[in-house]
């Protein structure tokens, strides 16, 4: 019986200090979010893109290239956003 006991405390342990905190979560969500609504413009300029030809084509998708880049960029500054919140607790 005592050894189930130490491993239901250790996995409650060990699960525990995977949560994230509320704050560490709402920093990374506004991130997210912030990236979500990038990608998708990126996505409506890639169809927007479909409907051109030549120049005009390549230089939007060139746009939604470059917005899907940034998008990722937000998203990785979220991650390290939430990380910093997390460190100061």
């Amino acid at each position: 019986m005592k050894p189930l006991l130490i491993s239901f405390g250790a996995a409650a342990l060990l699960g525990l200090s995977a949560c994230d905190s509320a704050k560490e979560e709402a920093v990374e969500n506004a991130y997210d979010n912030k990236a979500d609504a990038m990608e998708n413009q990126a996505d409506m300029l890639e169809e927007q893109a479909e409907n051109m030809v030549g120049a005009a084509a390549e230089s939007t998708e060139a746009m939604a290239d470059a917005m899907d880049e940034e998008a990722d960029a937000v998203r990785e500054a979220g991650e390290k956003a939430g990380e910093k919140v997390e460190d100061a607790m």
